[in-house]
């Protein structure tokens, strides 16, 4: 793709995002989706191959079905209410409506099929988009129209992307599977805490896009798309190897890296509205997925194969890949930590 054409692109889709942030217009939210949607298809469709073809045509008709069934809330809506605001209330039929269809669109449990076998099928810099900056527009009306989603609708939902983002990633070996699985559980937990503290939701997201991103780049900049290729890294890029390791289990929650900030202060805003149940099944499901990013990690740092250095060396090119991003986003996204009391006072 030439770079004018891909940078209008890139444009159409940031405006589509941005118009559905700052919209108070049902109508206007409607066509940023549309305008994000359409300008995304040629992204993922970048490298042209019938993978990547059937990836976009699969993401393409899930998102036109969701916007189809949020248009639907939007209209059961106006003929109660008799406005296009985006307000705190909502018709019960159309809350459910527009929360069905946001659930799609982020690919939250059981409408999370898609999102395995869409990011399989685009380039690893495709991903990337679609696995961050696609989840910011409907989360961003997850949030504006909490107050008057029903709980036992959407708790139920986030349970299940979390059992089944750890559950579906432990038998797989290809890294944009396990980053698509891991995107649903992280989703589960932003959805859970989003009636109850949705800035929570705003703060877990910007420490899931880190962390993702920076995965994301690691992965491009050592040119690895499996477990196998993500072994014998050590060999190449020793310092990635380890950038690896640390960033894996802060993906996977464990204190004292980045990643332990959303997972601790969800569990303890949920204890404080009262909810023993839905955090303890969060906490246990949360053990999935770190057992699959133990693995990477177990691959990738903790073995070596079987035979001398000098064999197995590859040859040593400087990289052709520039990631000027990747050494701040490495410390954002494994050092946080500490400045957990000052999340929690802006909170």
């Amino acid at each position: 793709m030439k770079p004018p054409i891909l940078l209008i692109i890139m444009m159409t889709v940031i405006s589509g995002t941005m118009i559905v942030l700052t919209s108070s217009h049902w109508l206007m939210v409607w066509i940023g989706f549309e305008m994000n949607t359409l300008a995304i298809i040629p992204i993922l469709m970048k490298k042209s191959n019938p993978r990547a073809i059937e990836a976009s045509t699969k993401y393409f008709l899930t998102q036109a079905t969701a916007s189809m069934i949020l248009m639907m809330g939007v209209a059961i809506n106006l003929l109660y209410s008799g406005q296009w605001t985006l307000s705190k209330t909502l018709h019960p039929a159309a809350s459910t409506m527009m929360t069905i269809a946001l659930a799609m669109k982020l690919g939250l449990a059981p409408f999370h099929f898609w999102v395995p076998e869409v990011t399989q099928g685009i380039h690893m810099s495709s991903g990337l988009i679609l696995l961050t900056w696609q989840k910011i527009a409907p989360l961003s009306i997850l949030y504006q129209i909490s107050p008057a989603i029903n709980p036992n609708l959407l708790l139920p939902m986030a349970n299940a992307s979390v059992l089944i983002g750890g559950w579906g990633g432990l038998n797989q070996t290809q890294l944009r599977k396990i980053l698509a699985y891991s995107s649903i559980a992280h989703m589960g937990w932003m959805v859970a805490i989003t009636l109850y503290n949705p800035t929570m939701m705003v703060l877990n997201l910007t420490i899931y896009i880190t962390m993702t991103s920076t995965t994301f780049m690691l992965f491009m900049y050592s040119s690895s798309t499996t477990t196998l290729s993500l072994s014998q890294t050590w060999n190449k890029t020793p310092l990635v190897t380890s950038l690896i390791l640390t960033l894996m289990l802060s993906l996977g929650g464990l204190p004292p890296l980045s990643g332990f900030i959303p997972k601790w202060m969800i569990i303890l805003e949920l204890t404080k509205n009262e909810m023993i149940i839905m955090p303890t099944l969060l906490a246990i499901t949360a053990l999935l997925n770190l057992f699959f990013y133990m693995r990477l990690t177990y691959t990738t740092t903790l073995t070596m194969f079987p035979s001398t250095n000098s064999m197995m060396m590859k040859w040593k090119f400087d990289s052709t890949k520039k990631m000027i991003l990747l050494p701040p986003l490495t410390v954002i996204s494994t050092m946080l930590l500490p400045i957990t009391p000052l999340l929690s006072i802006l909170d």
